[in-house]
């Protein structure tokens, strides 16, 4: 399925039975516990790695906005591309935490606790790819473009942003003072993929500026050429870059589609791929010399979105809790990926990772029952004329568009799932598969669905960065609340966890949350992601990233 982020925020997961990796010259099949904080990389000494190379990874599609803050580019393949070329504040850990990127930030502190005030320190020789230094001003700017005080920025998640009251230059420019006008307890999830200051000091070039092609970047790597007709993005070795000697030549991103991995991963075309859910790409996998299977447990679960936008045919919370008590989601787990992981049990919670200290599975609220699911159709007056007809009311028949990315067989196995289901309390299904690359843009963004299935992928910032998603829409200000589902209820009790500097008392206040949003069935999760990546042997310190970041700087492959 396609993959959407959740503003910054982390929504892990782990099962008690995931594909493991094997070395050797074969595929992989072998089974283990996987462990949390893990990361399944063929971790080497960059040193010792081959000086040269290029690492090839396929995307589902380029990105359709290069600017990830932007509301058209805050997904995943936006993420893969720009962390090889953007700074961050603080990266992703191994152990689900944050630490800061000392490449970027040498320091970041907080200096006040009243108010808040977060002092960074940017690394003295953090340049951008122009030869302009890295500073302060780039920092102003982007709380400028993200905090939503401007609704011409089309921003794709503005929480902490917004909470944030003023950025001064400090001793130097290269010394940060950010004021928060009120606590904001997940800080270290702020400026994660900065943006330069002649990007995020003007609406246009914010929102339209990075649609053809990455601008000013600062990484260990620059644009190269980008082929729009082969659908290739390629980056080169950043001339100007300070920190360790990157060990591949190129980074090599091309738009694969799904049925075609396995076999250019076998012709020595690309050098990995993402198993996911699917069944096919996991034995694929298992047979292509040369090749291992690698698995951490991601940040990432498949879910399906109901549109409950003012005048939806989903709009009717009561609807929507019958329909959601015809889906068997264990059962989708299980045909999607039992022969992967044979103990799968479905995501109970849309805020807290499965195996954390604050997840509680919250689906109770909403169980699986097809008798009940009945019964409340047949009171809402949606009734079938016959048995084992489509359900009807005022001569409208019930019938959902059921919106996915053509090309994919885990959407189209999904949907096709879920058709079965709710045929059999009345719902008729009707799957409209568009291409790719408009699936958000031209669908998603805009409510043209109503029901749609992908993956939340998140990074370290659970509470906060959870809030997009259910933000009250005002217009085209939705951040990430595609379905246009809003309980006030969720947006003060939010409110009210983002000031709470105790994480246990936040905690349970996002569990509060998490039982409100299946009440009002925004959407429903439907199972933890497995992270398995088939991989070429050869390459090191990349793969299965787990909840950590890769370090494209770092990877490579091994020397002969």
């Amino acid at each position: 399925m396609s993959r959407r982020f959740t503003g910054i925020g982390l929504l892990a997961f782990a099962a008690a039975l995931l594909v493991a990796g094997c070395g050797g010259g074969g595929g992989g099949d072998r089974l283990a516990v996987p462990q949390h904080g893990n990361q399944d990389i063929n971790p080497r000494d960059p040193a010792t790695l081959r000086d040269g190379g290029d690492l090839r990874i396929p995307l589902d599609y380029l990105p359709t906005n290069y600017n990830y803050s932007q509301i058209d580019g805050h997904d995943e393949p936006t993420h893969e591309v720009m962390s090889a070329l953007m700074p961050r504040a603080f990266k992703d850990a191994p152990d689900g935490g944050v630490v800061p990127d000392t490449d970027f930030v040498t320091s970041a502190e907080v200096a006040s606790t009243s108010p808040q005030v977060v002092h960074y320190h940017i690394n003295d020789r953090a340049v951008w790819s122009s030869g302009r230094p890295i500073t302060w001003e780039d920092f102003a700017a982007q709380v400028t473009a993200n905090s939503g005080a401007n609704p011409a920025y089309l921003v794709g998640d503005p929480t902490g942003y917004r909470d944030i009251a003023k950025v001064e230059r400090g001793a130097t420019d290269k010394d940060v003072l950010v004021t928060f006008a009120k606590p904001f307890s997940e800080w270290q999830g702020l400026f994660y993929g900065l943006y330069p200051k002649e990007t995020d000091s003007d609406p246009n070039a914010f929102n339209t500026g990075w649609v053809q092609s990455p601008q000013v970047t600062a990484g260990p790597f620059k644009v190269g050429t980008l082929d729009q007709t082969a659908k290739t993005l390629t980056l080169v070795r950043n001339e100007r870059w300070w920190g360790d000697k990157p060990r591949l030549n190129r980074v090599i991103f091309t738009v694969t589609d799904r049925n075609a991995l396995a076999d250019r991963l076998a012709n020595n075309e690309i050098d990995l791929y993402e198993i996911g859910s699917s069944v096919d790409l996991f034995r694929r996998a298992q047979t292509i010399p040369g090749v291992q299977i690698r698995e951490a447990t991601p940040k990432q679960y498949t879910h399906i979105t109901f549109n409950g936008a003012p005048g939806a045919i989903l709009s009717d919370v009561r609807l929507r809790q019958a329909i959601v008590k015809g889906i068997d989601r264990t059962a989708i787990a299980r045909r999607l990926i039992g022969p992967i992981v044979p103990t799968v049990v479905p995501m109970g919670n849309h805020i807290y990772p499965v195996g954390s200290r604050d997840y509680r599975d919250n689906s109770d609220a909403l169980p699986y029952d097809q008798a009940a699911a009945n019964r409340e159709l047949d009171a809402l007056g949606w009734v079938r004329p016959t048995p084992g007809a489509v359900r009807a009311k005022n001569g409208q028949p019930l019938a959902l568009r059921f919106l996915v990315a053509a090309g994919n067989p885990i959407s189209d196995a999904i949907s096709k799932t879920a058709l079965d289901q709710l045929a059999q309390i009345g719902v008729r299904i009707e799957i409209d598969a568009v291409p790719p690359g408009q699936f958000f843009p031209a669908f998603v963004n805009v409510g043209n669905f109503d029901l749609t299935g992908f993956q939340w992928v998140q990074t370290s910032g659970p509470f906060s960065n959870s809030v997009g998603n259910y933000q009250e829409p005002k217009g085209t200000d939705i951040g990430n609340n595609f379905g246009r589902v809003y309980d006030p209820r969720i947006g003060a009790l939010f409110a009210q966890g983002l000031a709470e500097l105790d994480d246990a008392k936040r905690a349970e206040i996002g569990n509060q949350i998490d039982r409100l949003i299946w009440e009002e069935v925004h959407n429903i999760p439907l199972y933890p992601q497995t992270g398995a990546f088939a991989v070429r042997a050869t390459v090191a310190n990349f793969g299965a990233k787990g909840l950590g970041d890769w370090d494209f700087g770092h990877a490579g492959f091994v020397a002969p």
